[in-house]
């Protein structure tokens, strides 16, 4: 029973991490609340932001709507916002 115990929790490694003192004191208070520990506490922490990260997937990425064109024109680098619409606008009436 004691093996499959241990086989259930794993093996811990000990480290060292650093936390804002505000955010250990709300810790340690509720962990004092919860009647568990601030390791426990880290360990749950921890284990959602992992399980969120495996439900995220692979991040979003935007579809190339490029067409093909001589580039940028030169024309905007410095412009005005009325000159800017202008631009846009040329050619449509506008």
């Amino acid at each position: 029973m004691l093996r499959a115990h241990l086989r259930e929790m794993g093996t811990h490694m000990k480290t060292t991490i650093d936390l804002a003192d505000t955010l250990l004191d709300e810790a340690r208070r509720l962990a004092r609340r919860e009647g568990t520990t601030v390791r426990a506490l880290v360990e749950q922490g921890l284990r959602q932001v992992v399980a969120q990260g495996k439900r995220r997937g692979p991040p979003f990425r935007l579809r190339d709507a490029s067409f093909a064109g001589d580039g940028l024109r030169p024309e905007p680098a410095d412009a005005s916002w009325d000159r800017l619409r202008e631009l846009a606008c040329e050619g449509r009436g506008g």
